[in-house]
C-alpha cells in the first residue's frame, strides 16, 4: 500500500517539473549569427505555391506553428492585429501542424478556409506540414538545429510556439506557445 502512495507522488512531482520545463520562457537565449542562411529556404504556400524566404528580406519574421482545434487557437486574432499592425516591418509565417494531439485534421483548403472565416488571416498560411520529429519541414529543421541557425536546437513545445527572425534573416528570439502574439515581449522587438 505504502508503495502505491510513492509511486503516485514521484509521479505527480516528474509531471510537474516536466511541465515547467517545458512552460520555461524566461532562460537566457544567447544569439549568434546563422551558418546556414535562412534566405535559401523554400516552402508551399496553403495553395501550393512555391514561396522562397529570401522574398521577406528586409522584414522581421515571426514563424509559427498553428492549430484550429487547439485552446491557443485563439491567438489566430492576436497574430492577425499584430500583422495589420506591422506589416510595414513585419511579416508572420503560419505553419499549420497536426503533430499535437491532432489538433490541425484538417487539409489544406479546410485550413485556409478556416482561418479566412473565422479569424479574417491575410498573413501567409503554408502547407500543412510536420514541425518536430525526423520528418519535420526544412524551415522548422532550420528553425531547430543550431548548426544551422546558430544557437537555437529548442523545436515547438506545442501549438502557437513562436521563433523571431530579424530583418538579415538572423534568429533572435524563440517564444513559448502561451506568449501571447500582442506582449510586450514580442511588440517591443518587432518596433
Amino acid at each position: 500500500m505504502e508503495y502505491k502512495y510513492i509511486l503516485i507522488i514521484v509521479s505527480v512531482v516528474i509531471m510537474i517539473m516536466a511541465s515547467l520545463m517545458i512552460a520555461k520562457t524566461n532562460e537566457k537565449q544567447i544569439v549568434l549569427d546563422p551558418i546556414t542562411s535562412f534566405y535559401d529556404l523554400e516552402a508551399s504556400s496553403i495553395f501550393g505555391e512555391a514561396t522562397k524566404m529570401e522574398l521577406y528580406k528586409g522584414k522581421k519574421i515571426l514563424i509559427v506553428n498553428v492549430a484550429s482545434k487547439c485552446g491557443l487557437t485563439p491567438q489566430y486574432a492576436q497574430l492577425e492585429k499584430l500583422y495589420q499592425k506591422h506589416s510595414d516591418k513585419l511579416i508572420i509565417l503560419g505553419f499549420p501542424s497536426n503533430d499535437f494531439l491532432k489538433q490541425e485534421p484538417g487539409n489544406n483548403e479546410q485550413i485556409a478556409s478556416f482561418c479566412s472565416t473565422e479569424y479574417s488571416v491575410t498573413f501567409p498560411l503554408f502547407e500543412k506540414a510536420k514541425v518536430r520529429g525526423l520528418k519535420k519541414h526544412s524551415v522548422y529543421d532550420w528553425l531547430t538545429d543550431p548548426k544551422q541557425n546558430g544557437w537555437n536546437k529548442k523545436g515547438p513545445s506545442w501549438n502557437f510556439t513562436k521563433y523571431l527572425i530579424d530583418e538579415n534573416g538572423k534568429l533572435i528570439k524563440r517564444f513559448s506557445p502561451k506568449t501571447s502574439p500582442l506582449s510586450s515581449e514580442i511588440t517591443t522587438l518587432i518596433k
